[in-house]
């Protein structure tokens, strides 16, 4: 049997519940609805890690951010990492990836963790580190903002088992690489029309960094993404001939700041959403470090125009879910399109389409806005949708079995009956049962000292069927919360449950083991 073809879409810090196929009762997204109507749907979805750069690893390589190494953005991901593309590429697929990438670093900012210090010891130049690729070589500086300044920069490929890129990485309506030149063919002023210096008065939105961009829909990030993806496609359709393609279409959005364009900005108002169950003050249950969120914004002291996370007011609140669901309208129309193409182009029946994101976003769960070391369902949890044109007994279905980022990798192979490389942590969601597997770890080490701690932030959680147990790399608490029974996490029976908290503990230290790493394999018994 003929390969299929894969187009995997993923969208950039996107709730499994910022979609109407996942029960969401304001937003309209009847394209990627149509995808579960005709594939599944899987309900329990989550991250490896809820942080951009490390979960896209862990999607590439099927491996943990402590196995594969880029623990956190601002860790590249080694060029000597085996991705599932490279795979793909071997056995005669075509790969190409449109739109974010975020494999190695975007940002020109140094890291906020300092080098060690040994007062008195003298330091080894060019052997600080246990594990020390040269990450400032320029084979780890493709995807940087600086790189791009340079005209004559270009991606060198294939890259990461990717041999066609075209790259627009960063947020909002502040996106460069291979867009931005785009973008200066159409618009040689487009500059003078991003960011909140050239924003829009717009009196309706005072929340942080929610202005309202001069960029026109057509030249935005979502409409260049949906453009290339096309070009792509056709060329496929008129090139290819019987060879397999596997393209990643990556949109930015809806990862902060809150920019539609144009008239996506008014598809919702803030009257129309409604407020999480938990938005507002923290609770007599909240843990200390939702508390230190939101003493800081007492305090003036938070920092509202950067990626960390700060608590935020419900009227905040309902005025970035109203934006944030204007960039989903956005992504949901060009879905729809793309999608349109591969029915025109006669590719839509030999062509399995995925749709997930890297990571949630709070949303106002617990008062609280975009990512960090809080591991809420709205966070850990995503979309992934798996539709199959050659499995029609699949469509409408869903499915509540444990699922992982790090699966995307095995199951993608799978279905190309390609084997996993060793070392490969997930399973094969076409072939696992629902009970296969009984628990899921999620990872977070972050290069901020902040939330009460004093150190940075490591953060180990276990989801298993009914429960989520976190715990603190330095703290005398944790999280142990009954999903089942407190699906919106108010109520942490850390103390309360000393048993529960036991068991969990235990089954959390099977899991860190079972997740060890098993590669390279022994190639001699000694």
């Amino acid at each position: 049997m003929r390969q299929p073809n894969f187009l995997f879409i993923i969208t950039d810090q996107q709730r499994a519940d910022h979609l109407g196929c996942y029960g969401n009762p304001v937003l309209r997204t009847p394209h990627i609805d149509a995808l579960a109507a005709r594939g599944q749907r899987f309900d329990r979805c989550y991250v490896a890690t809820p942080v951009c750069m490390p979960n896209r690893a862990s999607i590439m390589t099927g491996r943990m951010p402590s196995v594969h190494r880029s623990r956190s953005n601002g860790i590249p991901l080694h060029l000597g990492a085996t991705t599932f593309t490279q795979v793909m590429l071997k056995h005669g697929y075509t790969t190409g990836l449109i739109g974010k990438c975020h494999l190695q670093n975007m940002e020109d900012k140094p890291s906020m963790v300092p080098p060690p210090h040994h007062p008195g010891l003298e330091a080894t130049p060019g052997l600080e580190e246990a594990f020390a690729p040269d990450m400032l070589a320029p084979a780890y500086r493709q995807e940087l903002r600086a790189s791009w300044r340079n005209p004559a920069h270009r991606m060198s490929t294939p890259y990461y088992g990717f041999e066609h890129v075209e790259l627009c990485n960063h947020h909002a309506d502040q996106t460069f690489g291979d867009w931005s030149r785009w973008a200066a063919e159409r618009r040689p002023d487009f500059e003078q029309l991003c960011g909140p210096e050239h924003a829009a008065p717009d009196t309706r939105y005072a929340a942080p960094q929610c202005w309202k961009t001069r960029l026109p829909p057509e030249l935005y990030s979502t409409s260049y993404i949906m453009e290339r993806t096309l070009a792509y496609l056709e060329r496929h359709a008129r090139e290819g001939g019987d060879q397999p393609f596997f393209l990643q279409c990556s949109f930015p959005d809806p990862h902060h700041p809150f920019t539609p364009p144009g008239a996506w900005r008014d598809s919702y108002t803030p009257e129309q959403v409604g407020l999480p169950p938990t938005c507002g003050e923290p609770g007599p249950d909240a843990p200390p470090h939702v508390r230190w969120a939101h003493d800081e914004r007492r305090s003036g002291k938070a920092q509202l125009t950067s990626q960390r996370l700060f608590a935020v007011t419900p009227d905040e609140t309902r005025q970035m879910i109203a934006l944030t669901y204007g960039m989903i309208a956005m992504i949901d129309d060009a879905v729809g399109r793309i999608v349109a193409a591969l029915e025109r182009l006669g590719l839509a029946e030999d062509t399995v389409i995925v749709f997930t994101s890297d990571h949630g976003d709070f949303m106002g769960d617990h008062g609280l806005m975009l990512k960090g070391p809080m591991h809420y369902q709205g966070l850990i949890r995503v979309p992934l949708i798996w539709s199959d044109p050659r499995a029609p007994e699949q469509a409408g279905s869903s499915s509540d079995a444990l699922a992982s980022s790090i699966d995307l990798a095995p199951t993608l192979l799978a279905r190309a009956g390609i084997a996993p490389v060793n070392g490969m942590q997930g399973v094969d969601l076409g072939a696992a049962r629902p009970a296969a597997r009984q628990a899921l770890l999620v990872e977070e080490d972050n290069q901020r000292a902040y939330l009460g701690f004093d150190q940075p932030v490591r953060v180990r959680t276990l989801v298993t069927a009914d429960h989520r147990l976190s715990i603190y790399q330095g703290a005398d608490w944790g999280e142990v919360y009954d999903l089942r029974a407190d699906p919106h996490e108010r109520h942490n029976l850390w103390e309360r449950d000393p048993i529960l908290r036991g068991q969990l503990l235990g089954q959390l230290a099977q899991t860190m083991m079972t997740m060890g790493d098993r590669s390279p394999r022994p190639t001699n018994v000694a």
